[in-house]
């Protein structure tokens, strides 16, 4: 699925939450988008995905069509897990969503996958591993064609925590959003995105 944002902007009750921001990004691309704490990561997020209507500008496909191919992953306050539950759970009710059969025998799976254990709190969940289970979990509901990843980088500055996760998904044909702040970007092996900015450059096409 290809979604063009033009010119989006996010105005909550005290004033705008995110300046106007334009992207595009195709199927088998990454973006990554970076912005200043505070920039409107989160609210891009959610246009992005289809689950505000943006206060100016727009957002192609329709919102009915993003929020059945768009999935928001790891947003703070919105779609984060709890930070007490346990992996174990956390894995549970995400693949509920997803529809998936044999929940417990993939539960056991996805722990193994990742070195966890099933009592481990959410919280203690390493950044990495965090950011590649609930991003694969994303990408397993029916669908899914647009995984937007909300600030990996306040679990790990590190891109290479986060952004083969991305770059992997993308190789399987999703097209992938990576929100993330100014200084991180700087550590990436491409030009980012800017929250606030209209001309943006051209998403990642990973090498398979």
């Amino acid at each position: 699925m290809e979604v063009h944002a033009d010119q989006v902007v996010v105005t909550g009750a005290h004033g705008r939450l995110l300046e106007p921001t334009s992207l595009r990004v195709r199927p088998g691309e990454v973006a990554v988008v970076a912005g200043e704490p505070n920039a409107g990561h989160t609210a891009f997020g959610l246009a992005l995905t289809g689950r505000i209507t943006p206060s100016e500008g727009s957002v192609t496909p329709s919102a009915d069509e993003l929020r059945a191919h768009a999935v928001l992953v790891d947003a703070p306050e919105v779609t984060a897990p709890e930070p007490n539950l346990r992996v174990a759970d956390v894995i549970a009710e995400e693949l509920v969503l997803a529809g998936a059969r044999g929940r417990k025998a993939a539960t056991a799976a996805l722990l193994a996958e990742h070195g966890l254990e099933p009592s481990t709190r959410f919280e203690d969940v390493p950044g990495a591993a965090r950011i590649a289970l609930l991003t694969g979990l994303a990408a397993r509901r029916p669908g899914a064609e647009l995984l937007v990843i909300d600030t990996p980088d306040r679990h790990s500055s590190n891109p290479a925590d986060w952004l083969p996760t991305a770059m992997a998904h993308a190789r399987d044909g999703r097209a992938v959003v990576v929100l993330c702040g100014t200084s991180t970007a700087l550590r990436l092996p491409m030009t980012p995105a800017r929250l606030g900015e209209s001309e943006q450059p051209a998403p990642l096409e990973p090498s398979l």
